[in-house]
């Protein structure tokens, strides 16, 4: 489904604030006058009732769970459907008269007035819905391996023994000999556990590749700097999904959450923290891709000297700050690969 942000004019616009069970409903004409308020099953068969029922108009909707069927329904009879950023709707998430049916009323009134001002969200298409499904389904088996071995360790340890230190991928092989007698019947079955995460983990892996290769035959490209392996690629991929989207790769930045938050007023220009907008999964991806590039594998490049200089104090805040740095360069440096289709040149500035 393609998303409009500029509309055509309308009649009418209803807003659309959608519950699990129930959403609430509010109609207004092209003057602001209420026509029609009421509140609808969250159901296939009830919005589409609802939706062909009313005369091509403006739909309103706050992006949740439900927002991908629910605004394919309302495109494909005939509506301009427009998903509202939740960041941005402060009117409503701060109101001291918060309810579903003002939460109707103030998303038909905005939609109304100035579709822009609701900074509408441009909705993925499955494929890449899919394929980030996969990825983060991926992240939670890490999470909950991770989880599993600290509490393993910590269990040990207080009964005296300890585990060697080891991966987590062969965690499970190489802790069992080190278990005290009294805890065998305890942690037998989380290492049991965490043998079936680690050959699950292995298994999406195999299809995170297959993925890259036969759909996502672009991962190539990013995969050429150094510290940006299958995971982020195919997540980079997928989440941006359009590099035209973006005029300017310096706008990947914002885009990702990894750029300052700007507060200008008069004079003052304070130096904020990043905004920390957009996926979180995917910046924590490029974070983790930075440290590697700082790291003692990451090599001679431009992003290592950049960060170099920010960090050239040596305290943790600098190199917190140089961190952020290179990952805010990489989201950039990633969009232009794949725009141009370029080879990357890790020295790219000496030489230029």
């Amino acid at each position: 489904m393609q998303q409009s942000n500029t509309m055509p004019a309308l009649t009418q616009t209803l807003g659309l604030d959608l519950g699990d069970r129930r959403s609430s409903s509010c109609l207004i004409s092209a003057q602001g006058e209420i026509l029609e308020e009421d509140q609808v099953k969250t159901t296939n068969e009830a919005l589409t009732s609802l939706f062909e029922r009313l005369k091509p108009c403006r739909i309103v909707i706050e992006a949740c769970g439900h927002v991908h069927w629910i605004a394919k329904l309302a495109d494909e009879r005939g509506h301009d459907v427009i998903v509202a950023n939740p960041r941005e709707l402060r009117l409503i998430s701060k109101s001291g008269r918060k309810n579903d049916r003002n939460d109707a009323r103030a998303l038909a009134r905005l939609g109304r007035v100035d579709p822009e001002l609701l900074r509408p969200i441009k909705l993925r298409g499955e494929d890449c819905r899919a394929t980030r499904a996969l990825l983060h389904a991926r992240d939670q088996l890490v999470r909950m391996r991770t989880k599993l071995v600290t509490s393993t360790r910590g269990q040990v340890k207080s009964f005296g023994g300890r585990i060697p230190s080891c991966s987590a991928e062969s965690f499970h092989k190489r802790a069992g000999a080190h278990v005290p007698e009294p805890l065998r019947d305890v942690i037998g079955p989380m290492l049991e556990l965490l043998t079936q995460l680690e050959v699950r983990i292995r298994t999406f892996d195999k299809e995170i590749e297959r993925i890259s290769q036969e759909r996502h035959p672009e991962t190539k490209i990013l995969r050429q700097v150094r510290g940006v392996g299958p995971i982020l690629a195919l997540a980079y991929v997928a989440t941006i999904e359009d590099p035209g989207r973006f005029s300017s790769s310096r706008t990947v930045s914002n885009y990702v959450g990894l750029a300052p938050k700007l507060y200008h007023s008069g004079a003052k220009t304070p130096e904020l923290r990043i905004s920390k907008c957009g996926d979180r999964h995917l910046r924590r991806l490029l974070v983790n891709a930075a440290s590697y590039i700082l790291g003692p594998f990451g090599g001679d490049s431009d992003l290592r000297r950049h960060s170099e200089r920010i960090a050239r104090s040596g305290s943790q805040r600098d190199k917190a700050r140089a961190r952020i740095a290179v990952a805010r360069k990489l989201a950039c440096l990633l969009h232009h690969l794949w725009r141009t289709g370029s080879v990357w040149d890790p020295n790219y500035a000496l030489a230029h």
